[in-house]
């Protein structure tokens, strides 16, 4: 900025649309522009060298004519001569040259920025790639020179390119169950736990029972990590963010409060501490508490507190409901791993590690989302978070092989989201978990995870599609009762919020540098 304070009051930004970060002033500049309508902005006279570095990355090298780097100077400077102050003469009448080589230095940022934007916007129209991220350069190292062409450079990951194999017409299995009396009990047993008291048990625990203990990992005697008072229920597999026990029920049943265990847990190969990753540590316990669960009866006070509900006969058929619900969910997974089976034998593509990284999070939210739509518990939604954490790397690449070609799909017969859509899946996840649909939005919109929210609609468009072209093979689909019990504590070490969000959601539309239509 320039030591004379009249050069700098000719080149003030409005305040309420001024940010710290020129790329941004820029944006808003250019969208303000399109909206009022002006004219189409003649095209930058571009040399582009694209160097494929793997399927979704891309090394992009981008000259950019001196012609056109005069041209947006001159723009600038047309907008700024008939309000520039320069000393000796009246505002707006200084000569233009030397208006120019007055403010050339103060301009170049905004020049810059705006040859950038729609450098960048025009490379997404003209290449052939679609990128899914946005491009990795430091605007801040980019400099217009003073004679010669501008060049920059950067790297972009891209949606990688394959040929969508048919998918009308597929053989897919289809798990199936007609729901009886006893599965709906079973289930209602489940709803009403999360209701019961945990009661005190004065004797040895046995399966389904509740051990409240502290927990203390460690490696060759060197301790890792601790928790008090942690509550673990006695079931076959005991499950954390980034290890598991098997066998856990048969090592813990008969233990009584004042009791100690020992342990040995598998930590994942994806667990956040990597000096551990596929060890086995041990885990030492000091049993406080055996606890049981007191069931509440379905009472009339019950049934209003579950929903309202007038009598047992309406809360079974509720559940039934729920139940056909999780079902469906089991079959599009069951779909969506046929599919992405067949179609994956020739998607040899590898994706970068960083791009894993970051998505592993949302892949995580996503899922869950989907579980709590299709009307999970939370121990279950629980038990499958920590799965898919133990082994992030390869489910999140499984997800994204999965989503880009049901994205494809999507693309080709012209699959889109509506607000209608959005609604019903928050209703599915207010009534699950009895709140309101307004401030289920509410918190999904604060957590940024409306776009995962958008993609699991897309995915389950495209399946029904599929769904109606498939050729079914039923097979009996057996309900999971006894899954793992699964806690959020970290025995490896880490802390799962140490993974950094992603920088967006692939297969969104939502920046600049989307999947071109």
């Amino acid at each position: 900025m320039s030591e004379n304070p009249e050069d700098n009051e000719a080149l003030e930004v409005d305040a309420e649309t001024a940010t710290d970060d020129p790329q941004t002033d820029v944006a808003v500049s250019a969208e303000e522009d399109l909206i009022e309508g002006e004219e189409t902005k003649t095209p930058l006279q571009l040399d582009v060298q694209v160097e494929t570095k793997s399927a979704c990355e891309r090394h992009v090298l981008v000259k950019i004519a001196r012609e056109d780097i005069e041209r947006y100077f001159s723009k600038q400077f047309d907008e700024l001569a008939p309000k520039a102050e320069v000393p000796g003469f009246r505002p707006g009448k200084a000569p233009r040259k030397l208006v120019e080589n007055r403010f050339r230095h103060q301009v170049s940022d905004q020049v810059k920025g705006e040859l950038l934007l729609d450098c960048m916007t025009q490379v997404n129209e003209d290449q052939d790639f679609s990128a899914i991220s946005e491009p990795d350069f430091d605007f801040g190292a980019v400099e217009i020179p003073d004679e010669g062409d501008m060049t920059f450079e950067f790297d972009i990951e891209v949606r990688p390119e394959f040929d969508v194999p048919n998918w009308k017409g597929l053989k897919i299995d289809r798990p199936t169950r007609e729901f009886q009396d006893k599965d709906i009990n079973e289930q209602l047993k489940k709803i009403l736990s999360k209701y019961a008291d945990m009661v005190p048990f004065d004797g040895a625990a046995e399966a389904d029972d509740y051990l409240v203990v502290n927990l203390q990992s460690s490696n060759d005697g060197n301790p890792i990590a601790s928790a008090e008072e942690l509550v673990i229920q006695v079931k076959p597999a005991l499950s954390f963010p980034d290890a598991v026990v098997d066998g856990f029920d048969e090592q813990v049943i008969g233990s009584k409060s004042g009791a100690k265990k020992s342990v040995v847990a598998k930590v994942s190969s994806d667990a956040e501490n990597e000096e551990l990753r596929g060890a086995e540590i041990q885990l030492d316990m000091e049993v406080l508490d055996v606890k049981r669960m007191e069931i509440p009866d379905l009472d009339t006070e019950m049934l209003s507190t579950l929903g309202g509900f007038e009598t047992e006969k309406d809360v079974r058929e509720a559940i039934k409901g729920e139940l056909t619900r999780q079902l469906h969910y089991h079959q599009n997974k069951s779909i969506r791993e046929q599919i992405t089976g067949s179609l994956t034998e020739s998607a040899d593509w590898d994706l970068p590690p960083d791009l894993l990284r970051r998505q592993a999070n949302r892949e995580v939210e996503r899922a869950i989302l989907e579980l709590r739509s299709s009307g999970f518990g939370e121990a279950e939604i629980r038990a499958y978070e920590n799965d898919l954490r133990q082994n992030s790397q390869r489910s999140t690449e499984n997800a994204l092989k999965e989503h880009f070609i049901l994205e494809s799909i999507a693309e080709q017969e012209n699959i889109e989201e509506s607000e209608e859509d959005f609604n019903e899946e928050i209703s599915m996840i207010a009534m699950q978990q009895n709140e309101s649909p307004r401030r289920v939005r509410a918190r999904l919109e604060k957590k940024g995870q409306m776009d995962s929210l958008r993609n699991q609609i897309i995915e389950r468009k495209v399946l029904d599609l599929i769904r109606e072209h498939a050729q079914f093979n039923d097979i009996p689909f057996e309900l999971d009762d006894n899954g793992p019990s699964a806690v959020d504590f970290f025995v490896a070490g880490g802390d799962s919020q140490e993974i950094p969000e992603a920088k967006y959601d692939v297969g969104t539309d939502q920046l600049a540098g989307s999947p071109k239509k």
